[in-house]
């Protein structure tokens, strides 16, 4: 589904931004046009410029005081891609661009994109960190026995005592595979 959006979108863009730029060409004329334009992508710089700084120089705040980065990363990566967005001429990238950079709107875009992306991670129903086919495959008691012993079912086999292994004057493995083990109280 993706994909196809990605088309269309690259596809039908072009087309809307010729279609608006040709509108208000003919409304205003072209070399006010032109002159739109160019002024929209200098301000969309500028506005780049400043918000990347700010929005970098949270970041590294953030870092410095040794706290994990909330909002700051969505933020950076807001004003990347709006000024993407600004650097393409056109009016609908223009305000889309704006949207993303400007410090009174970026919060609403940063909500809207989260909400977005929570509602799409609950509908994959996303429930493991190993790829698909692949769950479980590598934890210690993973589905799949690294020893070729058959399947665990996800479970620690036999029965499990708290202990620590020490070191016995015959070594600490012994010659049946078992581990001296002294238990704790």
């Amino acid at each position: 589904m993706l994909p196809l959006v990605l088309v269309l979108a690259f596809l039908l863009m072009p087309i809307l931004e010729i279609y608006l730029i040709v509108q208000v060409a003919q409304a205003i004329g072209p070399w006010w046009a032109v002159a739109l334009l160019a002024a929209g992508s200098l301000l969309g710089g500028w506005i780049v410029r400043r918000e990347g700084r700010r929005a970098w120089r949270d970041l590294q705040e953030t870092l410095g005081r040794g706290r994990a980065p909330d909002r700051e990363p969505a933020d950076t990566a807001l004003v990347l891609l709006g000024g993407m967005l600004l650097l393409v001429p056109g009016f609908v990238t223009d305000v889309l661009g704006l949207a993303f950079v400007l410090p009174f709107t970026r919060p609403l875009v940063r909500r809207l994109l989260a909400a977005r992306i929570a509602r799409r991670v609950r509908a994959a129903g996303v429930g493991s960190v190993y790829p698909p086919g692949m769950d479980d495959a590598f934890g210690p008691f993973g589905a799949r026995d690294p020893f070729g012993r058959g399947d665990t079912g996800g479970a620690p086999q036999g029965t499990v005592v708290q202990g620590e292994v020490v070191k016995d004057d015959g070594g600490s493995v012994g010659g049946n595979g078992e581990i001296n083990v002294r238990g704790r109280p």
